[in-house]
C-alpha cells in the first residue's frame, strides 16, 4: 500500500493498540494527500469576539494559574538503583520456583482457608502475576466444587463467614460468576445479617471487602457492607492484635478494590512483615519483585519524560498544565502488570498531550484559533500547521507525530492501519472539550 493511502488513514480502539510490550522511537512521516474538507466545530461560548490573526489584533488571555511540577527534568533522569544487576533477576527467579512449590503444596494439603490465605497474600504482596495459570486453576476448581450456581446453599450451615466473604472477593476478582446468595446463610428471617457475626472481627473484615465487588442491584452486598463497617468502625469487644487492627484501619480508610496496586503493594509488604506468620520466603520474593518493578517503572519514566522535554510543549504553552509525572502515576494504576511497559508509556503520553490539549480550550484559545486547530486534525496534513499560531503548531505538531508513532507501531506489529480511527477520536476529543467552553 502507497505511503500516502498509509498516512491517510488514523485510530483502532486503544485496547487493541495496547497489546505491544516495546516502544518504537521511530515516527510515521507520511503526509495525507487527500484533505477532507474542513468542518465547522460549535463552540457554545467564544471568549474573543473579533479576532483576526492576520492583522495582529491584541487579544487578552486567561492564565489557569498552575504551579511547576514538583519533579524538574534533572531529578528524574537522575534515578538510579542497582536492582537491574543479574544477580537479582536471578535470584527471584530462584524464589519463585520455591514459592511455586509452595503454592502447590498448599493445594494438596492444606484447607481451603490456607489456600485462599496464601492467594490473597501474594495479591497484596503484589506477585502474583508470576503465578496466574496456577492461581485460576486452582480457583477454578474450588468454584466448581462448591461456589457455582446451585451449590450456595448446599453447604450453609457449615461455612464460617470469614473463608465465605474471602473466596467470594478472590473469585470475583478473577472473573468468576458467584451469586450474592452465598449470604443467605449469615442473615436471619427479617433479611438482615445475624448481629453474633459482630464478634468475628476477621471475618467481618473480609466481608466488608467483598462488599466492593457487587454489581449494581445487589442489595445483599450494599447490606453486607453496611453492617460489616457499622461494626468495624465501633470500638471491638474483644482484643484482636495489632496486625488485624491495622488492616482494618487501612481498610476503612479505603477499601482495596479502590486502591492503587503499586502504592497498596508497598504499604502491605511492610505490614505482612510485622505478621508472625509471614513465610520468610514469600518475603524476600515480594521485596525483590518490588524494587525490580520499580526499576522498571523508573526508566519508563525517564523515557516520556524526555520525550516531553523534547516536545517543547511545557516550555512554550506556559499557560497549561506541566504534570508528565502524574499522568505517569496514573497509567501505574491503569496497566499495573509489570509487563505492560508499551501501554504504560503511551498512555502517559497521550494524557499529557489531551491535558495539554485541554487547557488550550478551556484556558487560552480563541474561537477562531480552536476553529483553526480543529480543521487541522481534519485535515491531518502537516502543511495545515502555516495557519496556527505558533504555541499551536507546537501543540498540533506534538500530537502529529505521537499519533503516527502509535500508527506506525501498530503497522509494524499487526498490520492494521489505524491513522483514520486515531483521527476520529482526536476530533470526538476536541468536539467534546468545545462543549465546556
Amino acid at each position: 500500500m502507497a505511503a500516502a493511502d498509509i498516512a491517510n488513514s488514523l485510530f483502532i480502539p486503544l485496547e487493541r493498540i495496547f497489546g505491544r510490550k516495546k516502544c518504537s522511537k521511530r515516527y510515521c512521516s507520511a503526509v495525507s494527500s487527500s484533505a477532507a474538507p474542513p468542518t465547522t466545530l460549535l463552540i457554545s461560548k467564544p471568549r474573543c469576539s473579533s479576532f483576526q490573526l492576520q492583522h495582529h489584533v491584541p487579544t487578552s488571555r486567561r492564565s489557569g494559574n498552575y504551579g511547576p511540577p514538583l519533579w524538574d527534568f534533572n531529578y528524574i533522569q537522575s534515578l538510579n538503583t542497582h536492582y537491574t544487576e543479574e544477580r537479582y533477576s536471578r535470584r527471584v527467579s530462584e524464589l519463585k520456583v520455591e514459592v511455586k512449590k509452595m503454592l502447590v503444596q498448599e493445594k494438596e494439603l492444606s484447607s481451603v482457608e490456607e489456600l485462599l490465605e496464601l492467594i490473597d497474600d501474594l495479591q497484596k504482596l503484589g506477585i502474583s502475576y508470576h503465578f496466574e495459570d496456577e492461581i485460576n486453576q486452582m480457583l477454578g476448581c474450588l468454584y466448581e466444587q462448591k461456589y457455582a450456581w446451585g451449590k450456595n446453599n448446599s453447604e450453609g450451615k457449615e461455612r464460617d463467614l470469614y473463608t465465605t466473604a474471602l473466596a467470594f472477593r478472590l473469585l470475583r476478582q478473577h472473573g468468576f460468576i458467584v451469586p450474592q446468595e452465598i449470604f443467605d446463610c449469615f442473615r436471619n428471617g427479617k433479611g438482615d445479617f445475624v448481629p453474633s457475626l459482630g464478634q468475628d472481627t476477621k471475618g467481618l473484615l473480609q466481608l466488608y471487602e467483598a462488599s466492593f465487588l457487587s454489581t449494581p442491584g445487589e442489595k445483599t452486598l450494599d447490606l453486607a457492607r453496611e453492617f460489616a463497617t457499622n461494626f468495624l468502625q465501633k470500638n471491638p469487644n474483644e482484643k484482636i492484635d495489632e496486625s488485624l487492627s491495622i488492616l482494618v484501619r487501612h481498610a476503612l480508610e479505603l477499601p482495596i478494590h479502590w486502591r492503587v496496586q503499586r502504592p497498596n503493594t508497598r504499604w502491605f509488604i511492610e505490614a505482612y512483615e510485622r505478621r508472625a506468620d509471614a513465610n520468610p520466603l514469600v518475603l524476600e520474593f515480594a521485596k525483590l519483585d518490588f524494587n525490580i518493578v520499580q526499576t522498571t517503572h523508573q526508566q519508563e519514566l525517564k523515557h516520556v519524560y524526555r520525550w516531553w522535554t523534547q516536545t517543547g510543549i511545557a516550555e512554550n504553552l506556559p499557560f497549561a498544565r506541566d504534570r508528565m509525572v502524574e499522568c505517569y502515576f496514573w497509567t501505574t494504576g491503569v496497566f499495573s502488570h509489570p509487563h505492560y511497559s508499551y501501554p504504560r508509556i503511551m498512555s502517559s503520553k497521550l494524557n499529557a498531550l489531551v491535558t495539554v490539549i485541554d487547557d488550550v480550550f478551556d484556558v487560552y484559545a480563541t474561537h477562531q484559533e480552536l476553529q483553526l486547530f480543529y480543521n487541522a486534525i481534519q485535515r491531518w496534513d502537516v502543511e495545515a500547521i502555516d495557519q496556527l499560531p505558533n504555541y499551536m503548531q507546537i501543540c498540533y505538531l506534538a500530537l502529529y507525530n505521537f499519533i503516527n508513532e502509535m500508527a506506525y507501531d501498530v503497522l509494524k506489529q499487526q498490520g492494521l492501519l489505524i491513522i483514520p480511527h486515531l483521527r476520529k477520536s482526536a476530533l470526538s476529543q476536541l468536539t467534546k472539550f468545545s462543549i465546556n467552553i
